[in-house]
C-alpha cells in the first residue's frame, strides 16, 4: 500500500508541475489566466490510501493593462469577456488583439471574429463614403450692438461701407463633392434689424437680395432664425445649389466685438476608409478621409455567473458550459461589465515569482514521494534478503 500512496503522490506534484510549467511558458501570452491545482486525499475504510487531482483552477484576475498605441489592440478595465464567432461556434477571451480582414470583420490571430451584442460578427461594409451636397447650415455669431446703422437695400459687396460685417463662415459641398467658401454679410439698418446676404466663392445668392433677422430688447433673435438661399448652377457640373437654410439659431446681438462662434453643415466630400475607433462603451466607428465617422455597430460583451466554470479551448478562448451559466451579455461600461480601453492590451495575470516558488515546492513533494518509493523498495529488498 505504502508504493500505491507514494505514486499517487508523485502523480500528484507531476501534475502540479505540469499546471506550473503551462503558467510560466504564458507569462508573456496576451489575456492569458493561470491555473493552480487543488487536491484531495483517498480514503477507504478510514485507511489513507494516498492524494489525487481533484481539479484545476483557474484565476480569472485581471493582468496589468499595457499601452501599445494601436488602435485595434483593445483591452477590458474590469469584468467581462470579448464574444467571438468561430466555425459556428461563440467562444470568450480576454485577448484584445484584433486585426481587420479584407472583407472589413474584426478577427484574431485564429480568425475567430468578434460578435456584436447580437452574437453576430462585426464588419466595416462601406470602405468608401460618396458626396453629399449641403442643403442646411448652422451657425452663430455675435453682432455688436453698437454697430452704427446704415441705409437699407444700398448694399454693394465690392464696397465695404455699404455693410456692417462680413465673414468666411466656412466650407460647403455641392454634389459633386466640390468644397465652396461660404460667406455672410451682415448690415445693420435699425436699433434691432439686420439684413443677411450669403456669397458663394464670392458670387451673392439671389442675386444679392437681403433677407432680414430682428433681435428683442434681451440681445436674442425675436422671429425665426432659419433663412434660405439660392445659389443656382455653380458652372461645374454639380446640381443647382438651391435652397441652402442657413439657421442662426444662437446669433446674439451684445455690446460685445463681432464674433463667429460655429459653424455646422450637413454635406460632405467623398471620402475613403482610413480606419476605425473603438470607443470605452465598445461603439466601433469607422472614419473616413474626409472626416466623416459612422457607427458601424457595437462590440459584443459577455459576463458568466461563475467564470471558473469556462471550459479552457485554447487560443485564449473559452467555452460556456452548465457549471459557468449562459453568457450574461450587455455592453461595455454598463452593469458588472468593464469599459473598453483602446491602444491597449491586458497582460498576463501569472505572478512569475510565486510560479517559482510553487515549482520549488512541487519539486520537492515530488523528490519526497520519489524518495519513500525508494525506501518502500529498500525495505522490501531487506525484507526478501532476510534468511
Amino acid at each position: 500500500m505504502g508504493f500505491s500512496q507514494s505514486l499517487s503522490g508523485v502523480n500528484a506534484a507531476s501534475s502540479q508541475l505540469d499546471t506550473i510549467g503551462n503558467n510560466i511558458a504564458n507569462s508573456q501570452t496576451v489575456g492569458f489566466k493561470s491555473s493552480s491545482v487543488q487536491f484531495a486525499d483517498i480514503f477507504a475504510n478510514s485507511q489513507g490510501l494516498g492524494t489525487r487531482v481533484a481539479g484545476k483552477l483557474q484565476d480569472f484576475g485581471t493582468g496589468s493593462l499595457e499601452t501599445t498605441g494601436r488602435g485595434l489592440d483593445l483591452a477590458i478595465a474590469g469584468d467581462g469577456f470579448f464574444q467571438f464567432t468561430q466555425n459556428e461556434q461563440l467562444a470568450y477571451s480576454r485577448n484584445g488583439q484584433l486585426s481587420m480582414s479584407a472583407d472589413g470583420y474584426f478577427e484574431n490571430a485564429q480568425g475567430a471574429r468578434l460578435t456584436d451584442q447580437q452574437g453576430e460578427p462585426l464588419q466595416v461594409t462601406q470602405f468608401s463614403q460618396g458626396a453629399q451636397a449641403t442643403t442646411g447650415v448652422e451657425t452663430a455669431f455675435n453682432l455688436n450692438a453698437e454697430t452704427e446703422a446704415l441705409a437699407p437695400n444700398n448694399f454693394n459687396q465690392d464696397q465695404s461701407d455699404t455693410y456692417s460685417y462680413v465673414t468666411n463662415a466656412g466650407t460647403v459641398y455641392d454634389s459633386l463633392g466640390v468644397a465652396h467658401d461660404m460667406s455672410l454679410y451682415y448690415t445693420k439698418t435699425g436699433e434691432n434689424d439686420w439684413e443677411v446676404r450669403a456669397a458663394l466663392d464670392g458670387e451673392m445668392a439671389d442675386g444679392g437680395a437681403a433677407q432680414s433677422i430682428s433681435f428683442n430688447e434681451s440681445g436674442v433673435p425675436d422671429v425665426d432664425t432659419a433663412l434660405s438661399f439660392n445659389f443656382g448652377d455653380l458652372g461645374n457640373g454639380s446640381a443647382d445649389f438651391d435652397n441652402i437654410e442657413v439657421d442662426l439659431a444662437g446669433t446674439t446681438q451684445y455690446g460685445e466685438a463681432f464674433e463667429l462662434r460655429e459653424f455646422a453643415q450637413d454635406g460632405n466630400a467623398s471620402g475613403t476608409f482610413v480606419g476605425v475607433e473603438i470607443t470605452e462603451n465598445g461603439e466601433v466607428l469607422a472614419n473616413y478621409s474626409n472626416g466623416n465617422s459612422e457607427a458601424v455597430g457595437t462590440v459584443g460583451m459577455a459576463n458568466f455567473r461563475n467564470p471558473e466554470g469556462l471550459e479552457p479551448q485554447g487560443d485564449n478562448l473559452w467555452a460556456a458550459t452548465q457549471e459557468s451559466g449562459a453568457a450574461l451579455l450587455g455592453q461595455a461600461g454598463t452593469g458588472q461589465l468593464g469599459s473598453l480601453e483602446s491602444g491597449t492590451l491586458e497582460a498576463s495575470n501569472v505572478d512569475l515569482t510565486q510560479e517559482l516558488v510553487d515549482m520549488i515546492i512541487a519539486q520537492r513533494n515530488f523528490q519526497a514521494n520519489n524518495n519513500a518509493i525508494q525506501t518502500q523498495s529498500d525495505i522490501l529488498e531487506t525484507v526478501t534478503n532476510l534468511r
